[in-house]
């Protein structure tokens, strides 16, 4: 069980992938202006979800 403030880069990862233009992932990591920013640009065009896929991938198990 994930203490408070950890996240699961598994779930980070799939709504990245799946709701990424809504800027989920970033409200799910707790990065709320990141989040809104994601929201109003479409994960910023779409480039910001590729790179923010290929961060997640690459973070330890827990952060």
């Amino acid at each position: 069980m994930p203490k408070q403030g950890e996240h699961n880069k598994w779930i980070a990862l799939a709504l990245c992938i799946l709701l990424g233009y809504l800027g989920l992932h970033r409200f799910y990591e707790g990065k709320i202006a990141t989040g809104i920013l994601w929201l109003c640009t479409g994960g910023l065009f779409g480039i910001g979800i590729v790179i923010d896929a290929i961060l997640i991938v690459l973070k330890p198990e827990k952060y």
